[in-house]
């Protein structure tokens, strides 16, 4: 998985195996060992690689690219869960890969936000809330 994420988001970015390896701080050789599996880099190295590439340390270590629709590893922080289809009364169920890392368990609350230009957003309701309340209190208005 590394080998091929490293050599993926190398190439992705425009990028050469010198250039890397400049970013790491070793050789194009050890670059060149680490994308045919002959060897991993330590984990200092890792992070160093993830940070310069903009991704996770665990997606450039595990990324599966069938997890995304078979599209390319995502920017930090950024996911795409998969395709739910809409219910006739316009339920839809959330992937459990989403409620996982954004804590939704059942009874959750959830508000939905729309913007006819950007989308969807479903955001739990206490946070929302929560952000609210803050704009209040910065803003001296009252929320109602």
């Amino acid at each position: 998985m590394f080998k091929d994420n490293l050599v993926q988001i190398r190439k992705f970015k425009g990028m050469t195996q010198e250039e890397v390896a400049d970013i790491a701080g070793v050789t194009r050789q050890s670059v060149a060992k680490w994308e045919s599996g002959e060897s991993v880099p330590d984990i200092d190295k890792c992070k160093i690689l993830a940070d310069a590439f903009g991704v996770s340390l665990d997606d450039l270590a595990n990324f599966e690219p069938e997890e995304n629709l078979g599209l390319g590893m995502p920017p930090k922080g950024k996911h795409l869960f998969g395709i739910v289809r809409v219910g006739d009364k316009g339920q839809i169920v959330i992937p459990a890969r989403a409620r996982k890392v954004f804590d939704i368990t059942p009874g959750d609350s959830l508000v939905v936000l729309g913007d006819e230009g950007q989308g969807i957003a479903i955001v739990k309701a206490k946070d929302f809330l929560n952000l609210a309340d803050q704009v209040r209190r910065n803003s001296g208005k009252k929320i109602t």
